[in-house]
C-alpha cells in the first residue's frame, strides 16, 4: 500500500449481462479517472473474480464463492473523510456512471477498512 494510503475502500457488485460492456467501458475509460482525480484518493484498481482452487487443511480444495458480487473495484485513501467530500460527491456523479450504469448495477456492496 502507498505511504499515504490509510485506508481502503472496495466497492463490489454485479452488472446486468447484456450491460457489461458499457458498465467496463465507463469505469475504465471515465470512473476511475474522475475519482483519480479526487484529492485523496492515492490508487484505483478493478477487478473481476475468477475461480478459486487452493490448498486448505492439506487438501485442494475449489470453493464456490455463493452471492459474491463478480466485480470490485479498490480504492486505496488518504483518510475516510474522502468518501464525503466535495471532490467525491461530483466524481461519482459524474459522467455516464449515474445515467448509464448504475441503474444496472445490482448487489453492490461498500466496505471501508482502515490500515492496522
Amino acid at each position: 500500500m502507498a505511504g499515504k494510503a490509510h485506508y481502503i475502500f472496495t466497492v463490489s457488485m454485479d452488472v446486468d449481462a447484456d450491460k457489461e460492456a458499457i458498465f467496463n467501458e465507463v469505469y475504465d475509460t471515465e470512473h476511475i479517472p474522475l475519482i483519480l482525480k479526487v484529492p485523496g484518493v492515492v490508487s484505483a484498481k478493478r477487478y473481476k473474480m475468477g475461480p478459486l482452487t487452493m490448498i486448505l487443511g492439506g487438501e485442494k480444495k475449489t470453493i464456490v464463492m455463493d452471492n459474491e458480487p463478480a466485480y470490485m473495484a479498490i480504492y486505496e485513501l488518504e483518510s475516510a473523510d474522502v468518501l464525503v467530500g466535495e471532490g467525491w460527491a461530483k466524481a461519482v456523479d459524474s459522467g455516464r456512471w449515474p445515467t448509464h450504469v448504475r441503474p444496472f448495477t445490482k448487489n453492490r456492496r461498500h466496505v471501508l477498512r482502515k490500515l492496522v
